[in-house]
């Protein structure tokens, strides 16, 4: 058995019971039988009727779902129940999206070999879906793995993050009550990354959907066997450009909450913040003042703003990155320890480019500020990492924000907005060491199916 603990204060919420190799085998075999079977795939009504119904279900128990999130992930019950509203909606865009996911006539006769022909594709699950998922949105993550395989008709396998299991256990336990068969979603739940990695590289999975670390992630994608498709989702170390033109009395909120929304525990958190030299000033003033007038502590309380990390080596780990900046000579405003895993949001002022906190992603309270002259100084800097996900730029000026908004390596910048601003339905993609693939519930139905052509000779 293996214990789940509340990340605020590592109480015991619950004890479950963990899959061994055994297990794994029992349903890799069940989930291919279900791809091999055309005769029992799911029609697609079937399927839109199975996400609504969960999808309402969901509903009613958002209470429930709002707080596990908080207790065994750490995320304030205010972010928590945002959290609960957007996986009901993601149930909801998978089935919707199933009105219009098909394929297109190709068009013939446009030579005299292909006169007589009549040619169209249709769409196809791509067969088994294991789904390797993180800790820091244990509801949402999951929806947005395990919904676009129920839509597009592929058995998944769906391996929570081991401290945050129980939100995909009950979620899973809701597709059954929605009349979702077994095999077609399975759940795996192992502290055995051996165990981990063979469901992910085991030749019978036709797709491997990873959210996590970088490191994990293209060590998985290295080993898969030939004919694996994958998505990979990482992070970075998301820049903010905040040009001389920016109205600070509008800017410090939102800039503040990409950077500290679930302490910063966001693949695209708002991390480097490069600010023109004429506001720097009274930019630093003004941000210093609101982040730290943010309420920190224990996430189930309405007020809290800023919750824990998820484990106290995770705390650790960010606190030593604070304090080799600092040594560095970083200036430091706020940080500090509130309990072994929460800690206080920390600005780091200008420190030196080679150290963590200016090459990797914190995953943690903190946020950089640097200053620049030239815009085209704070793109090439916020450029230079081997990351490339979300990024923002602040401006009332069209040029500097068109400029940025051309320049940024990025899948997507945001003008006038922080880094972590995302809806499900929009294309989430990191680009070069961010990862791999296309996330977003329609584009992950995309990913998750593959096209078949069918060309009718006729004699008209």
């Amino acid at each position: 058995m293996m214990p789940v603990v509340q990340a605020f204060n590592r109480s015991v919420i619950a004890e479950i019971a963990l899959d061994d190799a055994q297990a794994l085998e029992i349903k890799l075999a069940s989930a291919l039988r279900m791809t091999r079977d055309r005769d029992a795939w799911l029609k697609p009504h079937q399927r839109s009727a199975i996400l609504l119904r969960t999808a309402g279900l969901l509903e009613t128990r958002q209470a429930h779902f709002a707080t596990l999130i908080a207790m065994e992930g750490g995320k304030p019950i205010a972010d928590a129940a945002v959290e609960v509203l957007r996986a009901i909606d993601g149930l909801r865009n998978a089935a919707d999206e199933l009105r219009h996911f098909a394929g297109r006539e190709i068009p013939m006769g446009l030579t005299s070999a292909s006169e007589g022909r009549w040619a169209f594709t249709t769409k196809e699950p791509i067969g088994v879906v294991a789904a390797i998922s993180a800790f820091n949105h244990p509801l949402n993550l999951i929806v947005h793995q395990v919904a676009p395989a129920v839509a597009v008709g592929c058995p998944v396998i769906i391996k929570p993050a081991t401290a945050t299991p129980l939100s995909c256990l009950e979620l899973v336990a809701l597709f059954r009550e929605a009349g979702l068969d077994e095999p077609w979603c399975q759940t795996f739940v192992t502290d055995d990354n051996a165990l981990a990695e063979r469901l992910a590289t085991d030749p019978r999975v036709s797709f491997l959907s990873f959210i996590g670390s970088a490191r994990v992630g293209w060590q998985l994608r290295s080993k898969l066997p030939p004919g694996t498709r994958c998505a990979l989702e990482h992070g970075g170390a998301a820049p903010v450009i905040v040009d001389r033109s920016a109205n600070l009395d509008k800017i410090i909120k939102p800039i503040a909450k990409g950077g500290y929304y679930h302490a910063g525990q966001v693949c695209v958190s708002t991390q480097r913040i490069f600010v023109h030299t004429d506001i720097l000033a009274d930019f630093v003033d003004k941000f210093a003042t609101h982040v730290q007038s943010l309420r920190v502590g224990d996430p189930l309380l309405p007020e809290t703003e800023v919750g824990p990390l998820i484990t106290a080596r995770e705390a650790d780990r960010v606190t030593s990155w604070i304090g080799e900046a600092a040594s560095a000579g970083a200036r430091v405003i706020g940080g500090g320890s509130l309990s072994e895993t929460t800690l206080i949001p920390a600005i780091l002022l200008d420190p030196p480019g080679d150290v963590k906190l200016s090459q990797l992603e914190v995953f943690g309270p903190v946020t950089c500020v640097y200053g620049f002259q030239e815009i085209g100084q704070a793109i090439e800097t916020a450029n230079s990492l081997p990351f490339a996900f979300q990024a923002s730029v602040f401006s009332t000026d069209i040029g500097p924000a068109m400029q940025a908004a051309h320049r940024l390596d990025a899948s997507a910048v945001m003008i006038n907005d922080h880094t972590a601003f995302r809806t499900d339905w929009m294309p989430f993609a990191g680009r070069r060491q961010s990862g791999y693939g296309i996330g977003g519930i329609p584009w992950s139905m995309r990913e998750m199916s593959q096209d078949k052509m069918i060309v009718l000779m006729h004699d008209d």
